[in-house]
């Protein structure tokens, strides 16, 4: 009998959909994993058995608008840590610090509230998925603007043919993530 092999159970339920939103591109749709509640708690499984050991446990998990907001809550809870999201702009109601990236065409702004970490806290920093890095390296950024540790970046599906991993480990954000759909 073989091991369980996590990778390639989430990857046959990852769906992908050809040309949406434009001709040429496999988009990587995880909500499959979020419909079946045994590969949801797979999913989410893979991430706290990780982060329960205690040189990896972060202090707060912070996810990124918007599924990282399912992932972080549910991984934050089972972890009983705190969970912060970093928001687009304009949703927060509190007073924020804020974080403009370019995207293939324009410019995005996400934001955080000013008391959403203290100094020194170690966050883990959670999204579904890492393409160009843009929107993991501003949320890495306003983590670092309140003076946290963004010890991991967190994700389920790398696509790295697009350069955002690699971005995001030159900066030194170590990264960790499920399923990686190089040359698929």
């Amino acid at each position: 009998m073989s091991a369980f092999d996590v990778q390639q159970y989430l990857r046959q339920r990852i769906r992908t959909v050809p040309d949406w939103p434009a001709p040429g591109v496999q988009f990587r749709d995880i909500t499959p994993l979020l419909q079946d509640p045994r590969v949801f708690r797979v999913l989410i499984d893979a991430f706290v058995h990780r982060y329960m050991d205690k040189h990896m446990r972060p202090d707060v998990v912070a996810g990124l608008d918007a599924r990282g907001f399912i992932l972080g809550a549910v991984v934050a809870y089972e972890l009983q840590v705190g969970f912060v999201p970093i928001r687009k702009k304009g949703k927060l109601p509190f007073t924020t610090v804020e974080e403009t990236y370019e995207l293939e065409y324009g410019s995005a702004t996400v934001e955080l509230h000013t008391d959403a970490v203290r100094p020194g806290d170690r966050v883990l920093l959670i999204d579904d998925l890492i393409a160009t890095g843009g929107t993991m390296m501003a949320g890495k950024k306003l983590l670092e603007k309140l003076g946290a540790e963004v010890m991991e970046g967190a994700a389920i599906v790398d696509l790295p043919e697009l350069g955002g991993s690699e971005r995001l480990r030159a900066s030194g954000l170590q990264l960790f993530t499920l399923v990686d759909f190089a040359g698929h």
